[in-house]
């Protein structure tokens, strides 16, 4: 499970891709998505890309064009499925909080059935 701070890169690097399978992309492409109130220093986005690279989501290659470091990502199976498997953590969430409050519901019917037997 991705932390909020990979979730927010890997969706950013997502985004880039566009659906094809390798993008070159530089720092400044991937802080543009991401949200303002999120600061990423440019060593926290190297150790976040790394561990994306390191948990099996895309490859990872640096490179130098005039100055800036640019990265070339190839998405992997995970990095494809990075949406899907997103989508699914959400369904999963309301599944869970609808469940929940199902059971609440049964529990507050099934306490006023009593009282009206037993009474007070």
């Amino acid at each position: 499970m991705l932390s909020r701070r990979e979730s927010l890169v890997m969706n950013a690097v997502y985004e880039l891709c566009d659906g094809t399978d390798s993008c070159l992309i530089s720092r400044s492409d991937i802080t543009s998505l991401l949200p303002k109130k999120v600061a990423f220093t440019e060593e926290g986005l190297d150790d976040t890309l790394f561990a994306l690279h390191v948990d099996g989501y895309f490859d990872l290659i640096t490179s130098e064009r005039k100055g800036e470091r640019m990265y070339v990502i190839t998405l992997k199976e995970s990095g494809y499925a990075f949406r899907r498997s997103q989508k699914q953590r959400r369904r999963d969430v309301w599944f869970k909080i609808a469940l929940a409050f199902v059971g609440a519901l049964a529990t507050f019917i099934f306490g006023l059935i009593l009282r009206s037997i037993f009474g007070q």
